[in-house]
């Protein structure tokens, strides 16, 4: 990048941080079911603050409530975005970059490609794209042994086992691998279920994955190609969608649709409720729109691009479709604007009393507002399968108060034990948080 390029990135930014406006939205506000929504604001560029990545200094980690620790049991690993705890307590860990830069259609993507570079770095320096198997072979709590399960993968995100099948969701495609837990090879050549939109230009990359309790069904996120209809409706075949998908003959129909960005889905223990969280639409201000957990409806539409947070009505989008804003329902609960969740799963009891009915949240954090959002886990607790709280803090620190990054929670899971394992992909990391003794 020469001089003069640089230069002209640093005005543009510095002119949308000051065109953002003071961030001084009460945030408190956005948690829950009814979250206060403030006007929009447009600007040339959204607010951003990329700050400085640091990673952890040695002995160094997140901070967790009191009764629990956390400690690190993989680290220079090479951008490990989800996880997967298997029955015998057996890790998969998703290692994924996106292979390639997309075309640039307009003067800002090249802007905000360097943003996001910066924003999101951590892609470690060995192989990706792959899938390790981490087992703790002494029965100490800590992985001992690591090894490649399945390598060659195109950007996968989505991990899901179902009998002796394992389904991983790359960026294009669904494939089948036959494998039984415990062992450490699959059991053959990937079978491919059915494609998935991606391309030259694949705007939201990451595809998650889960499989209904009998394993007849598979439900796959596929965020959508553009922010807000940029590239035309076109790009968005079967995007901004959850795909229901027939792993026997790869046939697929829309579950649900407008949801911009939907990942980490998961059903609730014991139903066949199927939960996402959603990445909503950028430059709109630094609290809209946001972020959000919602029970998956079939059928329903959830707003995206016309409208957001039920019918509130996004201008942007051309052509206007009055008839879709008239359709859309609202989510079930508000984490925030531009918070970035991206990892979620459900806990179970052994995680303690405070800790026993609610979910997980990864939110890997923002980049495009003045003051930073996110950057941490939380627990939201559930009563009779819904939210009935505010969200927890629960593992933090990933942004320090000296605005430095020392990493980006993004996938969770928990164990059949009742530990929260986060994959940071920033830090190349993965973390796993216990009850103490």
């Amino acid at each position: 990048m020469n001089a003069r390029t640089t230069l002209a990135m640093v005005t543009c930014l510095a002119l949308a941080a000051c065109q953002s406006g003071h961030d001084n939205f009460d945030k408190s506000t956005q948690y829950g079911p009814d979250p206060q929504l403030p006007a929009p604001s447009r600007a040339l560029l959204p607010g951003v603050n990329v700050s400085k990545v640091i990673g952890w200094s040695p002995g160094e980690t997140p901070t967790v409530p009191q009764g629990f620790k956390i400690e690190a049991i993989a680290t220079g690993l090479s951008n490990p975005r989800n996880v997967l705890a298997l029955p015998n307590g057996d890790l998969l860990v998703v290692e994924s970059q996106k292979n390639g830069k997309e075309p640039i259609e307009r003067p800002k993507r090249k802007i905000m490609d360097w943003v996001e570079a910066k924003a999101h770095g951590g892609s470690g320096n060995g192989p990706s794209n792959r899938i390790l198997l981490l087992r703790d072979t002494n029965g100490d709590g800590k992985p001992d042994a690591q090894s490649v399960l399945i390598d060659k993968l195109n950007a996968p995100f989505g991990i899901a086992l179902v009998g002796d099948q394992l389904y991983i969701a790359d960026t294009d495609a669904i494939l089948r691998y036959p494998y039984k837990v415990g062992d450490t090879k699959v059991g053959g050549d990937a079978t491919k279920v059915c494609d998935l939109p991606a391309g030259a230009i694949n705007h939201h990359w990451t595809k998650s994955l889960a499989a209904s309790a009998d394993g007849s069904k598979l439900y796959v996120g596929v965020g959508s190609n553009s922010n807000i209809l940029e590239r035309g409706t076109s790009a968005e075949m079967n995007r901004a969608d959850i795909l229901e998908v027939d792993p026997r003959t790869g046939a697929f129909s829309v579950f649900a649709h407008g949801l911009r960005n939907p990942n980490g889905l998961t059903f609730y223990p014991g139903s066949d409720v199927l939960w996402t969280v959603v990445n909503e639409r950028d430059e709109l201000g630094p609290d809209l729109v946001p972020d959000y957990m919602t029970s998956v409806k079939r059928g329903a539409f959830y707003g995206w691009p016309y409208s957001y947070w039920g019918q509130n009505v996004d201008p942007r989008a051309q052509p206007q479709n009055p008839a879709k804003v008239a359709a859309a329902i609202k989510p079930d609960y508000s984490l925030g604007s531009h918070v970035a969740a991206l990892g979620v799963d459900f806990s179970i009891p052994q995680m303690g009393e405070q800790f026993a009915d609610g979910v997980f949240v990864g939110e890997h954090g923002s980049w495009n507002r003045d003051n930073p959002v996110g950057y941490k886990v939380i627990f939201v607790p559930f009563s009779n399968g819904k939210p009935s709280g505010e969200p927890i803090d629960f593992a933090t620190g990933f942004r320090g108060d000296d605005g430095k990054t020392r990493g980006r929670p993004v996938g969770v899971t928990v164990d059949p034990k009742g530990a929260l394992i986060i994959a940071d992909d920033l830090a190349n990391t993965v973390w796993r948080v216990t009850r103490k003794p």
